[in-house]
């Protein structure tokens, strides 16, 4: 094929249809790849079609065609027909429609490559700059990194999924590799995998199932990860155990080959009740399954500033959380971090100081970025922001993507519209993320800065001094220790001092649980308990500092076996 046939593109609509939005739209992403474009006209019939391409010989001819699968049946095989007397040389068909009528225009087999409405514009790239390559045949790179390297503008999607049983949860991660809609994978395991993985005698059947897939052992892993060898190949990640963690990480690099670690900092321990260890044992244990990952190149995410936010924390204190949660990791020696903000938590936040909070984060956690610690942005939807009618959680879904879409992520966490009445399905995991999918892509296209909104700088540039302050604060704490914010000692005793506090944490035996906070014009901030007066940071970190510091000692606190 010369290179002049292969730069042009005859294009029409065939047959009766008249429908030219997607067709034109196929033209102009041909013209920006330097393609020679002629368009034909609509309703031309394949006799008309084919003589035209005997005479400008295009190396491609598009055709478009949107009206019935059983009309499309009919006007295909008239073209069929006449191309078999024909001379169109190396000329490649091309179909743009509608699902049903590609599948009939794939059976006939005389279209080089179709594309339906699931097809994005850099489907249509791809397969232009590949000169004939079927980008869904294609396996897409196998590391993190490299995907988000070639994802040309647009997030990766990652979506968590498990069922109760292996069985439905294998044919499911088919379904969705399939689907090609998913990047990244999280395969969330049931309660008793992870924390009792390798303890039998630990597990409590009534636990089965419950919260996720019931892995037993590295085999189930391994056919669950060969499922998922379809379609697009998604990439694919486990949640970390909360006991015998680096047992379990090594299990989950060998068989799902994990694409990234998740590890809290502060939590997964008597905190918050998911496992047996005692806070400053299990922050020992987070810091070193970090530089375990990061020895071997495997990305890092601290999913750390959340779980604050979803006890009803001040924002202060999760923008602090976030700032150690990578400072901790570029401490231990992690080059990609995965860093997420997830918004629309507490409840109550507004759009304005959501996005606010968000900003602070990451300015922050960019403070700590360079060549030897890259950052990529990970944004999600609330879990608990929800509405349980799956018509309106579809429209929050929406809403709070594109609020994300605000912060430029590198990954967009889908949650599942359905998770306010019932885990996710293969189906709900597919319909959610084509829908997060036409938002990213219309978003875009061109959409208004959010973040050059004053109330939202001002609010931000107020976080990140109030998170400053705090960050000050556990300085001093640890005061002659070399580097306090990476000290599990210091760092344990900040929660029991109330420094990093919450009310979800009242009478927790590990933390002092006397914080309270109110949401004030669509902000969490912190009040005084008598008269629910605001207290700026600066005052409650005194009243701390000056009232004794209940709880910081050394040794082990209450409850930290």
């Amino acid at each position: 094929m010369n290179h002049k046939r292969d730069r042009s593109i005859l294009a029409a609509t065939l047959g009766d249809c008249v429908h030219v939005a997607g067709v034109f739209a196929f033209l102009r992403l041909a013209e920006a790849e330097g393609y020679e474009t002629d368009f034909a006209g609509t309703r031309v019939t394949p006799a008309q079609l084919l003589g035209r391409c005997r005479e400008t010989k295009p190396g491609i001819v598009a055709i478009s065609y949107r009206l019935s699968p059983e009309s499309a049946q009919m006007v295909f095989s008239e073209l069929q027909e006449i191309m078999q007397d024909s001379d169109v040389g190396e000329t490649e068909f091309l179909l743009g429609g509608t699902g049903p009528v590609c599948r009939v225009g794939e059976e006939l087999g005389i279209f080089a490559r179709t594309f339906d409405a699931s097809s994005g514009p850099e489907e249509v790239v791809h397969y232009l700059r590949g000169a004939r390559v079927d980008s869904r045949h294609q396996r897409p790179p196998g590391t993190l990194v490299q995907r988000i390297q070639g994802r040309g503008g647009k997030p990766l999607i990652r979506h968590h999924y498990g069922r109760p049983t292996l069985q439905e949860t294998r044919e499911g991660i088919e379904q969705i590799a399939a689907a090609g809609v998913v990047d990244i994978l999280s395969l969330g395991p049931d309660h008793n995998a992870q924390v009792a993985f390798f303890r039998p005698e630990a597990r409590h059947s009534s636990q089965d199932g419950a919260g996720g897939v019931p892995i037993r052992r590295a085999g189930d892993l391994v056919r669950l990860f060969a499922a998922s060898r379809c379609g697009n190949y998604p990439l694919m990640r486990c949640y970390s155990g909360t006991r015998d963690v680096h047992r379990f990480a090594e299990v989950l690099v060998n068989t799902v080959r994990n694409a990234w670690c998740a590890v809290p900092l502060f939590w997964y321990n008597v905190l918050d009740g998911r496992g047996p260890r005692g806070l400053e044992e299990s922050i020992r244990d987070a810091q070193s399954l970090m530089a375990w990952h990061g020895q071997r190149n495997i990305p890092v995410e601290v999913n750390e500033a959340h779980h604050w936010s979803l006890r009803d924390a001040h924002d202060a204190v999760a923008v602090a959380a976030a700032y150690l949660a990578a400072y901790n990791a570029r401490a231990a020696g992690v080059r990609d971090y995965v860093s997420q903000y997830m918004f629309n938590t507490p409840s109550g936040t507004s759009a304005r100081m959501d996005l606010a909070k968000m900003m602070a984060k990451d300015e922050m956690i960019h403070s700590l970025a360079g060549a030897q610690f890259r950052v990529y942005r990970q944004t999600r939807a609330g879990l608990f922001s929800f509405p349980p009618d799956p018509e309106m959680a579809r429209g929050q879904l929406a809403y709070s993507t594109v609020l994300q879409m605000a912060l430029d992520p590198d990954i967009v966490h889908v949650v599942s519209f359905s998770e306010a009445d019932h885990a996710a399905t293969a189906e709900d995991v597919v319909a959610s993320c084509r829908l997060v999918h036409q938002v990213m892509d219309r978003h875009l296209e061109g959409f208004p800065d959010l973040c050059v909104d004053e109330r939202v700088i001002g609010r931000k540039e107020e976080l990140v001094q109030q998170a400053a302050m705090l960050l000050d604060a556990l300085g001093v704490l640890g005061a002659g220790v070399s580097d306090p914010l990476a000290d599990p000692r210091t760092l344990a005793a900040a929660v029991r001092a109330g420094y990093l506090d919450a009310p979800h944490l009242a009478g927790n035996a590990v933390a002092r649980g006397e914080l309270q906070t109110r949401m004030l014009d669509g902000a969490c901030v912190a009040v005084n308990p008598e008269d629910g007066r605001p207290v700026d940071e600066a005052e409650r970190l005194l009243a701390l500092a000056a009232g004794g510091r209940r709880g910081v000692r050394a040794g082990t606190a209450p409850g930290e076996q």
